[in-house]
Formats: C-alpha cells, sequence, structure tokens
C-alpha cells in the first residue's frame, strides 16, 4: 500500500523530548504550521508551560509526562493521544542522554540507562506507534546522529546507542514496507546541534564543562527536517554536512579518522566554560528545561545547504543543471574566440580588408 502523508496543518503529532532542544524547537514549527500536539518529556513543568504557549497562540497541544524508558509511561502517552484527538498521524522518538568519559570511566549503569532511553525508548516507543499507524497510516521518524555511521572518543554508549537506533530503524522500515503497512519510517541523523543537550549530559571528564566541537547547526533546521519528514516519506536526512564529512572520511579511510578523532577528541570536547549547576546531568531526572539553544560559547549555523539539497532534490538538480549549463556556455564563448580571431587575421592578409 502507497504510504501517502498528511500536510501537518491537519496532523496530530506526538513528540518525545519537547520540552528543550530540538523537541522544542520542533514543538514551535509544528505550532506554527497547525498540527496538534503531544508533548512528551520528564519534565512536567517545562512542558504544561510549553502546551500553554501554544494555546495561546490559538494552537492545540497536551502535555504527557513521561520516561520513554518505561513502556507503561509511552502507553499512557498513545492512550492521551486517542483521548485528546483521536489518534496521531506521525509519532516523533527524540529524547535522548548522554554521559561523556572513557568506556572504562563510565559506570555500567550509566551505559545501561544511555541504552534505555536512546535505543529502548525509541523501540518502544516505534512498536506502539506501529501498532497504531498500520490500517490508518502515517509517520514514524526517529532521532539518530551523525554518530550512527561514526564513533566518537568519550561518547562511547551514545555513539553505540545511535548506530543501535539506525539498525532498529532500518529494520522497521523494511518489515512495515513487506506487510505494505502505509507508514513511513525516517531516521534523522543531525551533525553537532547548539542545543543544551550538551549542558545536560553527565560528565565523567575532567573538565567544568562540556564543548559541542564545532560547527554546530541551529535546532530548527532539525525541526524542518523532521516535519519534513512528516509529510514527505524519506528514508534518511541528515543535518548539516560538517559532521557528516567526519562520517563519509571514517567510511572511506577509517584509520586515518580514528587517528584524527584520537589527536583532537579528547581535549576538542573539553571546557573551561563551568555547566550551569541547574542545567548539570539529567540521565536520571530532568533538569532546567525550556531552551531551544545551549548557554556555551560560540556561534550557530543558520542554514545547511546539504539539508536543503536533500529536502528538495529536482530544484537542486535543476539549479545544478543550470550552473553547469551556464558554465559550459562560457567555456564553448571562450575556447570559440582563438578560432574566430585567426580566421579574422587570415582574412586581412590575403587582403579581404
Amino acid at each position: 500500500m502507497a504510504v501517502q502523508l498528511k500536510p501537518v496543518r491537519d496532523q496530530v503529532i506526538v513528540l518525545t523530548g519537547a520540552s528543550s532542544g530540538i523537541g522544542l524547537a520542533t514543538a514551535h514549527l509544528a505550532a506554527e504550521r497547525g498540527a496538534r500536539l503531544v508533548l512528551v518529556s520528564r519534565n512536567g513543568e517545562a512542558l504544561e508551560q510549553l502546551a500553554a504557549e501554544i494555546r495561546r497562540g490559538g494552537g492545540e497541544a497536551v502535555a504527557v509526562v513521561a520516561d520513554v524508558a518505561r513502556r507503561e509511561d509511552l502507553e499512557k502517552v498513545a492512550a492521551r493521544a486517542r483521548e485528546a484527538f483521536g489518534g496521531f498521524d506521525t509519532w516523533v522518538n527524540n529524547a535522548g542522554v548522554s554521559v561523556y568519559g572513557t568506556l572504562e570511566q563510565i559506570p555500567l549503569a550509566d551505559h545501561r540507562r544511555v541504552f534505555d532511553v536512546d535505543y529502548w525508548g525509541v523501540v518502544q516507543g516505534s512498536l506502539i506507534a506501529a501498532a497504531e499507524l498500520r490500517e490508518r497510516g502515517g509517520a514514524i521518524i526517529n532521532l539518530g546522529s551523525v554518530l550512527s555511521d561514526r564513533a566518537l572518543v568519550l561518547q562511547g554508549p551514545y555513539c553505540a546507542a545511535k548506530h543501535a537506533v539506525k539498525a532498529f530503524t532500518d529494520t522497521l522500515r523494511m518489515e512495515l514496507e513487506h506487510d505494505g503497512a502505509p507508514v513511513s519510517v525516517t531516521l534523522i541523523k543531525p551533525s553537532a546541534i547548539d542545543t543544551p543537550f550538551f549542558e545536560h549530559a553527565r560528565s565523567h571528564i575532567d573538565s567544568p564543562g562540556i564543548r559541542n566541537p564545532p560547527p554546530a547547526y541551529d535546532p530548527s533546521l532539525v525541526a524542518k527536517a523532521i516535519l519534513h519528514a512528516a509529510e514527505t516519506p524519506k528514508r534518511t536526512v541528515v543535518v548539516g554536512f560538517g559532521g557528516y564529512a567526519i562520517s563519509l572520511m571514517g567510511a572511506h579511510f577509517p584509520r586515518l579518522t580514528d587517528l584524527l578523532m584520537e589527536a583532537t577528541g579528547f581535549q576538542g570536547q573539553r571546557s573551561e566554560v563551568p555547566t550551569p549547576p541547574a542545567r548539570r546531568d539529567n540521565l536520571y531526572a530532568p533538569r532546567e528545561d525550556g531552551m531551544e539553544h545551549s548557554g556555551l560559547p560560540g556561534g550557530r549555523r543558520e542554514t545547511s545547504l546539504y539539508l536543503e539539497a536533500q529536502l528538495h532534490p529536482v530544484v537542486t538538480a535543476a539549479a545544478i543543471a543550470g550552473v553547469a549549463a551556464a558554465i559550459g556556455g562560457i567555456l564553448a564563448a571562450r575556447l570559440s574566440r582563438p578560432a574566430a580571431r585567426d580566421i579574422e587575421a587570415d582574412y586581412r592578409q590575403a587582403g579581404g580588408a
């Protein structure tokens, strides 16, 4: 059965990790476009503030406090979506946590907690969504990372979980397609994004804070990619070429990339700027939320040509073809000029002028 997705303005969207960063940016953009929202996070206060803000702007939103690591919490989310809006059209698995340190430094309990949220949260949310959408159709959108393809020192549990998310998402897509279910399954792979994610991470490394290696991109770009996938079936969308370039390098030059990561990854992720205590460490309990961006120094990129090329491939191909044709025309004109001058010179030598 063909997958036919509704415009965002006609959708009910379930969004986990909605209280900060990418989730918050997506909630704002989706509400602006007219979607009805089921907002999910562990931080009830931040969720209620967001839902109230959306309702004041004329939108519709309900807040559900849930820990995605607990299946019963996610079942409650689905039930609330049915109660409030009659169901949902798109389910976005965005919630995520992280812990910094070497694999040997990080306690095993922290390894497991990262997987419980970042992997099992995606698995449980996706399977609940798939059961709901098999008949009515819709989209499941999972947040991976450019680290779904390439590991990075000091973020081992997060990288491992995101690799697992990619494998799970690809398998789910194939199985639903085999069954003829009208469900689009998309993996979003952001590069480094300027969100409170890095401040929220638990750290076992010997520095006052965590540094987000540049280039960092604005979370609104990820929100744009998510909502595009909610309307248009996409297999994968990469946000920002900066981080993806490392993945490409790792695929083609793995040993060289290992050496580069070893040389830059340890010091490059340390910061002398301390993380504000109110935001520090949300691994087991929520911390200060309600912000799209981090408080870390350094700028962020507001645009990504690589993202635009993926979202609008026909326009991009036409633009490239136009540029190529223009360049070809210029080169052809330049190459023809010497020949024209030679003909004129020959004519004059023969006394034709």
